[in-house]
């Protein structure tokens, strides 16, 4: 979550004056660690899915009015937590991942305990720490945490661990989970049969089809050594049902398959059409789950590279479009830019029926925009 997203997201929280599933209020920091470690436990099993917050200086008997929490003598930072949570006994050593950030809300610092989302459901002790007993399962149900000398309601604790598993997600959400396996995944025994199968769950299917209708060149082709354009359809399918398909381009002889960037654009004044066209990947999508499982053995790392030269990868889709209103308020650094790209550009050949200088432009603004992707970031630093 992007900083102003996550400033944003707690602040809400604490003028909505309630707690939640996911959410708890602290006017100080713990005196207690085995009250922290309860807490945390709860935090990281809620059954919202969600990241999860202990937000630390707030006053819930006083108008959830926020406290500083500056001097408090009990205040730990993330490395504290870390190191607090490193050295309890959790079953299968599998740990919730916790970090602490701070904030400056209406002239007062709080701390906010992040207690990431996981699918590693459910956390518990294999050994006692102080209160905080071993084989408890503990969770958190609306505002309430389980008490700490007993142990979760059975559908919840059932409930966490078909989580683990992904036993309840939708077909669509279980192949992005499969994705992150693509050692798992089997090609079909039959000759010239492009399909791909999960071995723990065949009814999962990504079957690759050449596309005939489909001829032409993309810039981005240009990359490569060899920029003969290859094309096919990438479906994903449950059964026989499809669930997703994309557009995938054999790269550099059809050595190496990336699926398609999507596409956007940018546009300076209102009157026109976009000024200038880019191809971008978002994190946390099934586009880039899918292009990243094609690229997990990284025997084709140069040739993959260089075609990611010329497509934009984004955290999320509210840092493309924050970094798309920067683009329109710097077009003195984009022409600038544009000015000084002409020698990382690759061999262009002359090809009968196409605009290269099309093709060229797009070329360099896909230049220009990493550049300014960079500055963008560095500004928000």
């Amino acid at each position: 979550m992007e900083e102003f997203e996550f400033e944003n997201t707690i602040i809400k929280l604490i003028h909505s004056h309630q707690e939640g599933d996911y959410w708890d209020f602290k006017k100080e920091w713990y005196k207690n660690n085995g009250d922290l470690l309860h807490d945390i436990i709860c935090m990281a099993n809620n059954l919202n899915n969600n990241d999860s917050y202990i937000i630390i200086g707030v006053d819930e008997e006083n108008d959830y009015c926020t406290l500083d929490i500056s001097n408090d003598p009990n205040r730990k930072n993330t490395q504290n937590i870390v190191d607090f949570i490193k050295n309890k006994k959790f079953a299968g050593g599998v740990r919730p991942l916790v970090y602490v950030k701070s904030l400056s809300v209406l002239n007062s610092t709080i701390d906010v305990i992040v207690v990431e989302n996981s699918f590693q459901t459910p956390f518990y002790l294999i050994e006692r720490f102080e209160k905080v007993n071993a084989n408890n399962i503990y969770t958190r149900i609306m505002d309430t945490n389980t008490p700490i000398n007993n142990s979760a309601d059975i559908n919840h604790i059932e409930y966490l661990w078909k989580k683990r598993f992904h036993l309840d997600e939708t077909p669509i959400e279980k192949i992005r989970y499969y994705l992150q396996s693509p050692e798992k995944w089997e090609d079909s025994p039959i000759e010239y049969d492009m399909t791909k199968y999960y071995k723990e769950s065949p009814e999962y299917i990504i079957k690759e089809e050449n596309e005939e209708d489909r001829d032409g060149y993309e810039f981005y082709l240009f990359s490569q050594c060899d920029s003969r354009p290859h094309w096919y359809n990438v479906t994903l399918y449950y059964h026989q049902t499809a669930l997703e398909q994309f557009i995938a381009a054999g790269l550099d002889g059809s050595r190496l398959i990336v699926i398609c960037p999507a596409l956007s654009g940018i546009k300076f004044t209102q009157y026109h059409h976009w000024d200038i066209s880019y191809r971008y990947y978002e994190k946390n999508t099934l586009r880039y789950d899918l292009l990243m499982f094609y690229h997990f053995d990284d025997i084709y790392d140069y040739e993959f590279s260089r075609f990611m030269k010329c497509a934009l990868l984004f955290n999320s889709k509210r840092e493309r479009e924050e970094f798309e209103f920067y683009v329109t308020e710097h077009k003195e650094m984009y022409d600038n830019l544009y000015k000084t790209v002409d020698e990382e550009l690759p061999y262009f050949p002359d090809l009968q029926g196409y605009n290269m200088e099309h093709f060229k432009k797009e070329y360099s603004d896909a230049l220009v925009l990493q550049k300014m992707l960079s500055e963008f970031r560095n500004s928000n630093i």
